[in-house]
């Protein structure tokens, strides 16, 4: 249970706003709820919430979703599948990670700092898109000196690594799309 609370996303961004709920949707206009599309600030989970009578959510504003006072958002639907999202979404989300990966650096680069072998041949680390076993070897050997502190500190002492901070956002994405069995930062 404490698992589950520690989990549960309490602030989204929206992706996209559908004031007439989805064009798909055949019941009358008057039956039809507005839907916002959102993600997740924790795990990145995918929402679909529906918006307080009379709000217009534009993409990219954080909104509350967690228990007690609401001021934007009246309920949440549920988890939202990626191919379910809207073409709007799907173009927003990159960028609305990169940001929430951005505002939160010193949670992913302590990732570099204590991420965990998967099995005896594959390591955490080399789930990063670009990140081979010199990479990984090198990350592990740096760490164990002195812990990373940004981003730029992990490019700085590792040799040639890519740009640590896009191949976090590389993998979110991956994740999100469900393209990996393994799940680093995105709750499933």
């Amino acid at each position: 249970m404490e698992q589950e609370q520690e989990n549960k996303e309490d602030v989204a961004i929206v992706l996209d706003y559908l004031p007439n709920g989805y064009p798909f949707d055949k019941r009358p206009s008057h039956r039809k709820t507005p839907i916002v599309q959102a993600v997740g600030t924790h795990r990145f989970v995918l929402l679909e919430l529906v918006p307080k009578k009379d709000v217009f959510l534009q993409p990219y504003k954080e909104v509350y979703i967690g228990e007690g006072k609401r001021d934007d958002i009246h309920h949440i639907n549920g988890r939202l599948p990626f191919e379910k999202l809207t073409n709007t979404a799907k173009a927003e989300l990159p960028h609305v990670v990169a940001e929430i990966v951005k505002k939160n650096e010193s949670l992913f680069v302590d990732f570099f700092n204590k991420s965990q072998p998967l099995s005896m041949r594959m390591h955490q680390i080399e789930l990063l898109p670009g990140v081979g076993k010199k990479h990984m070897w090198q990350i592990i050997e740096e760490r164990k000196e002195k812990e990373f502190e940004s981003f730029a500190d992990v490019k700085s002492r590792v040799t040639l690594m890519p740009d640590p901070e896009k191949a976090i956002i590389k993998r979110v994405m991956l994740e999100l799309e469900g393209k990996d069995k393994h799940s680093l930062f995105v709750d499933r």
